[in-house]
């Protein structure tokens, strides 16, 4: 186990540094990636082999992956969010959203499954979000490109499943990061649902605990699995309590 290697995008900030220093302290192996010179710095002084990358760039992709040795664990976290109305959003932001949310984790996965059924293990984690399951208002196209992070770790789970490899996706609710102050700017719906935040040393946790464990998914906190399941039956109903979040200006 102490010999196990990890991979980790978005490894600068939130979630994704927490999960590097725990991983360090697990005694793992660990490869991070982020854009954000001075937090690699930081990585790396902890001990962590860092790599400075844009991930919404194919060639930066191909750069880190390149640079990659085996890995035994993919945690694919980067996250890109902007809540606003879809026609509110400028172009730039959308496609940041599904460049990061999207593309780059797909590229990433399709890279690391080659590679894992060559070595005839591995897992792959990725970091969604509930919105991947319920959508809200001022969220859809982030909730798009978490819907599609769904579909997709749902069907390559089934893929990978002859050749030893694990699949897990992990949906947490909002998380107290400063994710969430460069999403909204306004602090508006960090307000609306501060009772709500997660604390992001218990979803780091989580996550390290998939990596001795694997598991299909992990939904945080636990009774939001419910909300899911509630929404395919009672759709508008749960669509209404959830628009509650960005009522205020």
């Amino acid at each position: 186990m102490k010999n196990k290697s990890i991979f980790i995008t978005g490894a600068t900030s939130g979630i994704g540094r927490l999960i590097a220093e725990n991983c360090l302290k697990k005694g793992f192996v660990v490869y991070g990636t982020g854009r954000d010179e001075n937090a690699l710095q930081s990585l790396a002084q902890l001990g962590v082999h860092v790599l400075k990358a844009d991930l919404s760039e194919l060639e930066e992709i191909e750069d880190v992956f390149n640079l990659l040795p085996s890995i035994d664990v993919a945690i694919l976290n980067a996250g890109v969010g902007y809540f606003q109305n879809a026609f509110d959003l400028t172009d730039d932001e959308i496609s940041s959203m599904i460049d990061v949310n999207v593309k780059a984790p797909i590229l990433l996965a399709n890279r690391f499954a080659k590679k894992m059924i060559a070595q005839k293990n591995g897992h792959i984690i990725f970091i969604g979000s509930q919105a991947g399951k319920v959508a809200t208002k001022k969220a859809s196209v982030y909730a798009a490109s978490k819907h599609a992070i769904t579909g997709f770790s749902n069907g390559l789970r089934m893929e990978l499943a002859p050749f030893n490899i694990s699949v897990t996706t992990v949906f947490p609710g909002p998380i107290d990061t400063p994710f969430i102050k460069k999403a909204d700017s306004t602090n508006t719906y960090r307000a609306s649902i501060e009772r709500f935040l997660l604390k992001p040393e218990h979803v780091a946790k989580e996550v390290i605990k998939t990596i001795d464990k694997p598991v299909r998914e992990v939904n945080l906190p636990r009774y939001m699995s419910v909300t899911s399941k509630l929404y395919a039956i009672a759709p508008a109903l749960v669509e209404k309590l959830g628009s509650s979040f960005f009522n205020k200006k």
